[in-house]
């Protein structure tokens, strides 16, 4: 029936349906809404029916709520509320472009909604949809011109926009209906204060906003933000003297900051570097306890005066001890003199410590302590394993542990020496010896489980986690509850190490879903941070929102990820009665139904425990969770669980694979390995414009890029081979590639890289890759390229020798496991050390099964994070 309007009893009905929802009282709200709806006459009452829908899904209830709202919208179709209810309902299951059309359609029938209004900007700020929110948000100005939110809200779209003028002159006239007093400090005002001058700053403004500072200096809360405002605009303006003051300042404030010395710098502009030197002599007379004005000149002096200076330098550390020396160091040895003379200079004092407890033997005075001598080997290991030569590394750690057995430092440090050889069990074994000498550490648990997820020891380091984890709950579903995505990117490594692509997968799109929450908790700051005047902490949240999936964690899981697909897409998994199949073929009747009893029965009670334990997590769960936990999660929907066998047997896994890479290519394009790995899908998809446009933009990064140049091989015969292409895109193709190649065929384009690239092992590797690639009777040519092993070679180490101990395994040179034994051989001699070159019991198996090797060999020399 058509909607009639209600009588003054039911609309007060409705009336507190409202008020419930707003207070979350659902089950009165369904009460009120069944009083109303139990009368014949507004059976069919839209918005009434609207209503009860929006509260049974705050109740979980989805089905009954879509059906309910979609019945009072046909109903009454014409009421602004059933439309905003439905917008309400699309919002929470995160279908923001259905509800912002939803919210447009209320605004045709009530376009001075204010509720309805803030919500659709919002949404539009929420997506980014910055034209239609300056709309929304000027409309609401002149509905409500009195409400701050009003005001800031308009400056802020005008802001994101870029346009400034505008920004400014919205901010000010705000500002001016500000009753406050100049001796007052208000911490609201000062943040519209700050806010206004960082929108001054970007509009390069720079005389305005120190006149703009200075005027309002001091009604600013934040004075160490002042003075920083005032020495980069002196320093922009040219004002150099007063800048330079400025900066002395700060550095009497904090004399440890670098950044202030770098900018002093700047601003006095030393002319030799005595005058540099003189600058930090200054401070470092002022504060003679600070440590950066004695280890900044370091970067720059040589000669006897470097020698000087880091002989005082090191003297003092190693006297009070102090573990971080060799850290406050490293950026010195990408030069070869500052390498050669700290190693001479502590190479001294361990020997003179040694000898007379003194730094030099021609040394008079106090004698050192027994820490001293520890404190230098422990140095000294930290030196040669930075040089690479672990059996010096080795020597000084097991040195200082035998005489200090106590101390976490030197067993984390033999972990990490053990890492870097290669041998990632011991590595776990030594950093295990290190977190149990204080199992309190959480820092040195969470070094251990790392640890041990590299060398693939997944079940010891969930224990390990679990230490620290909330009991009851499994310590995975913990960590991934807290978004542990350190552990999580690790994990789904050490599975794919193992083949075991299901759990890697989950566990990457369980990373891909913490930043998707991360981008939907924003949410909630739009009107938070209006309210509370954090402006520039918000204008600073949107924007990483905007570039969040650049984030490391994030290019882990989706590079692991994709490589996966490809993997899968190659070799697609075969379902359980393939496999059955499969091993049926040489049995007999009475043995295959034996076999087939057994897998049923074992399948039985797997699946019996896989309840049981599901049953008990279910429980856990209930009893743990407050009732406000269990509201967000109902409100927000049930999210689909990700099961392992189901990942792994997707039935596209090149699309699947595209939707992890999609964010890589818009927000880390200047990354190499998207373009790569965006050609490795679309060269399995048969793309070839698309190929192209990978390889131009890979190509503008970095030209001589190894993988790069094995994909312009591979791109340039797919091409020649494909002789059906479209004129156009064949024309397109070929003008491309005369670019790139200019004018050289395949062969000789290999030979030039190769030629260039001689001193580099991974180089030789993808040109001797492709030389086999191209002529197949050239493999003992290209098998000699890649392992060659003389002097000449850059980058002789274990993660460079290790990919060709791979490559000679997984037919990328075909059958030649002879070789690959004589280049295990001529490794081992180079590093003794690294279980990869040693002879495995299992050395058959290992030929057998080039899997062994890469899970071994995989990210051995990685960065901690």
């Amino acid at each position: 029936m058509p909607c009639a309007s209600l009588p003054p009893k039911e609309s007060n009905l409705f009336k507190r349906i409202l008020k419930c929802y707003e207070q979350k009282q659902y089950k009165n709200g369904l009460k009120f809404c069944k009083m109303i709806l139990s009368n014949p006459r507004f059976a069919e009452h839209g918005e009434t029916l609207a209503m009860k829908g929006l509260t049974l899904n705050c109740l979980g209830k989805k089905e009954e709520a879509y059906e309910f709202v979609r019945k009072g919208l046909r109903n009454d179709v014409k009421s602004h509320v059933c439309w905003h209810v439905y917008g309400l309902l699309q919002r929470s299951d995160k279908k923001y472009d259905e509800a912002i059309k939803c919210y447009r359609n209320a605004l045709k029938l009530d376009k001075d909604n204010l509720q309805i209004l803030r919500d659709l900007s919002l949404l539009q700020i929420q997506m980014r949809d910055l034209e239609g929110y300056r709309e929304t948000r000027y409309q609401l100005l002149q509905l409500r011109p009195t409400q701050r939110a009003s005001w800031i809200g308009y400056a802020i779209a005008y802001h994101l926009l870029r346009d400034y003028e505008m920004a400014l002159k919205l901010l000010e006239e705000f500002r001016k209906t500000q009753q406050v007093p100049p001796n007052k400090i208000d911490y609201e005002y000062s943040e519209l204060i700050l806010y206004q001058n960082q929108v001054m700053r970007e509009a390069n403004l720079f005389q305005e906003s120190l006149d703009h500072i200075e005027t309002y200096e001091k009604q600013i809360c934040d004075k160490l933000q002042v003075q920083e405002l005032k020495g980069e605009m002196f320093f922009k303006l040219g004002r150099l003297k007063e800048a330079a003051e400025v900066y002395r300042e700060l550095l009497d404030r904090n004399a440890e900051n670098w950044k202030y010395y770098e900018h002093l710098e700047k601003a006095l502009e030393p002319a030799t570097i005595e005058e540099r030197l003189q600058i930090y002599e200054e401070v470092g007379k002022r504060h003679p306890r600070a440590v950066s004005p004695r280890r900044l000149p370091l970067n720059f002096v040589t000669g006897d005066k470097l020698r000087e200076q880091m002989d005082k330098f090191l003297r003092v550390n190693f006297s009070k001890g102090c573990p971080p020396l060799f850290t406050t160091l490293k950026s010195l040895y990408s030069s070869a003199e500052k390498v050669s003379i700290i190693q001479e200079l502590v190479t001294g004092f361990d020997i003179s410590l040694k000898a007379c407890d003194l730094f030099s033997i021609y040394d008079s005075g106090e004698t050192e302590p027994p820490t001293t001598l520890l404190w230098v080997r422990y140095f000294l290991a930290q030196h040669f394993d930075k040089l690479g030569q672990w059996s010096l590394a080795l020597d000084y750690i097991n040195s200082a542990i035998a005489s200090t057995p106590t101390l976490i430092e030197l067993f984390y440090m033999k972990a990490k020496i053990y890492k870097h050889i290669g041998n990632l069990k011991e590595a776990a074994r030594w950093m295990d010896e290190a977190q149990s000498l204080d199992t309190a550490d959480r820092f040195i648990n969470s070094k251990c489980a790392k640890y041990m997820l590299r060398a693939n020891m997944i079940k010891e380091a969930e224990e390990m986690c679990s230490k620290f984890t909330r009991e009851g709950t499994p310590a995975m579903e913990n960590l991934n509850e807290m978004q542990c995505m350190w552990f999580q990117t690790e994990c789904a490594t050490a599975y794919q190490r193992q083949g075991k692509y299901g759990d890697a997968l989950k566990k990457c799109h369980e990373i891909e879903r913490h930043f998707f929450e991360v981008t939907d908790d924003q949410f909630d700051f739009h009107t938070y941070c209006m309210r509370k005047m954090t402006l520039r902490a918000y204008v600073d949240l949107l924007r990483l929102e905007d570039i969040l999936r650049q984030h490391v964690f994030y290019f882990k899981a989706a590079q692991s990820a994709i490589g996966i697909y490809l993997k899968l897409h190659e070799n697609p998994s075969t379902n359980e009665s393939k496999e059955q199949e499969v091993n049926s073929e040489n049995l007999s009747a009475k043995e295959l139904k034996k076999m087939l009893s057994k897998q049923r029965r074992a399948q039985k009670k797997a699946k019996l425990e896989e309840e049981r334990k599901h049953a008990e997590r279910e429980r856990q769960q209930k009893n743990q969770k407050k009732k406000r936990d269990e509201e967000e999660e109902e409100t927000s929907g049930p999210k689909e669980e990700l099961v392992p066998e189901k990942l792994e047997r997707v039935e596209n896994p090149l699309e699947e694979a595209i939707k992890f890479l999609a964010p890589l290519k818009s927000l880390a394009a200047n990354n190499i390995h998207t373009h790569l790995l965006a050609f490795e899908i679309y060269f399995r998809k048969g793309k070839f414009l698309l190929m192209m446009q990978c390889i131009k933009r890979a190509f503008s990064i970095d030209g001589n890029n190894p993988w790069l140049h094995e994909c312009l091989i591979r791109f340039s015969k797919s091409v020649s081979d494909h002789s059906n292409l479209p004129e156009i895109v064949n024309k397109v193709l070929m003008q491309e590639m005369k670019s790139i190649f200019i004018n050289k065929n395949m062969k000789s384009f290999n030979e030039e890289f190769l030629k260039s690239n001689s001193t580099s092992i991974q180089h030789l590797l993808s040109g001797a890759k492709m030389m086999y690639y191209l002529d197949k009777s050239r493999q003992e040519k290209a098998i000699a390229i890649s392992t060659r092993l003389d002097d000449t070679l850059t980058d002789r180490n274990v993660q460079s020798l290790t990919s060709v101990l791979e490559a000679l395994l997984d037919g990328s040179f075909g059958s030649c496991n002879t070789r690959y034994e004589e280049y295990r051989t001529a490794c081992h001699k180079l590093f003794p050390f690294t279980p990869a070159f040693m002879l495995s019991e299992n050395e058959d198996d290992c030929i057998n099964n080039p899997m062994n090797h890469s899970a071994l060999n995989h990210d051995v020399l990685c960065n901690e994070i």
